[in-house]
């Protein structure tokens, strides 16, 4: 039987969909790296949350899932998935701020929500997903060395995150309880060469993977290679502490940043959408 189930409880859709999420782990990094905090609870997200596969033949084919405010986020699907996505959707949400997946997928779910709901569909960024395995030995060395975040740095930390989300149209929490949140769990990390230039952060963590992001240099900081070492240094951390990969996004019109990591030893998976919905109130919150 074909259809879609939307799980009870987030332990559920975890258990239901592992196999197929871990078969390519790169790809659903997202979800994975969600996965901790729903499942215990400990999260900043507003309620209903979703969590939705869809099955062909009794095997999990695809996924959808929102942790509000925030957007709707999908695998590939089959067509006729997405129209039934866009009317279990609307049964849950009186509006959407936008879908990421992959383009196709994206595309067809946001335009069947408008032509249920109004609005318009309008592209938003173009992210692809990268992974590592090895760092590459040899990369140019940069002035100063990495450290963990403290709360010395939390005042400059909040302050770069509220850059950050402006500069990529990526908000996310609250600037400061973000920064307090990620120094207290030892995720965030600093280059310091006379002075703090740099951050990086262990954005979310798979069974076997972590995500590197929040990669941010104030403009001024910038072209000394401080984020390249950063996040050099970084990635090693995470494949020393035992993980087997490392993965990032990235802004597909921000060529500098791909060829950074690139330069590290990162190498596309595959690309994803952002596909924002606008409506003529202008009410929806961005997406992120």
């Amino acid at each position: 039987m074909n259809g879609w189930t939307r799980a009870e409880t987030p332990a559920e859709f975890f258990d239901r969909c592992h196999d197929f999420l871990m078969a390519s782990e790169a790809e659903h990094n997202l979800i994975l790296g969600l996965g901790p905090g729903l499942i215990s609870g400990d999260h900043p997200f507003e309620e209903p949350i979703y969590l939705a596969w869809y099955e062909e033949d009794g095997a999990v084919a695809g996924y959808a899932f929102r942790t509000p405010p925030f957007k709707v986020g999908v695998s590939a699907l089959p067509e006729q998935a997405v129209q039934e996505l866009a009317d279990a959707l609307g049964r849950v949400y009186d509006a959407i701020p936008a879908v990421l997946g992959p383009e196709q997928s994206a595309q067809a779910l946001a335009d069947a929500w408008t032509a249920r709901h109004g609005g318009r569909t309008v592209p938003g960024m173009r992210l692809r997903i990268h992974a590592l395995h090895e760092v590459r030995d040899d990369l140019p060395t940069a002035a100063g060395r990495m450290r963990s975040a403290t709360d010395n740095d939390r005042g400059r930390i909040a302050a770069w995150l509220a850059r950050f989300a402006a500069e990529t149209g990526i908000p996310d929490a609250d600037p400061e309880t973000q920064a307090r949140t990620m120094i207290d769990q030892d995720r965030l990390r600093v280059w310091e060469a006379d002075g703090v230039v740099s951050m990086a952060a262990r954005a979310g963590m798979t069974a076997t993977s972590v995500r590197v992001g929040y990669v941010y240099t104030p403009p001024d900081e910038r072209g000394r290679g401080y984020a390249t070492a950063l996040v050099a240094d970084l990635t090693r951390e995470v494949l020393e502490s035992g993980r087997r990969s490392a993965f990032l996004y990235t802004d597909l019109a921000n060529p500098t940043s791909n060829a950074i990591y690139a330069r590290i030893g990162y190498v596309p998976v595959c690309d994803v959408v952002d596909v924002e919905i606008r409506t003529a109130s202008g009410s929806d919150r961005s997406p992120a």
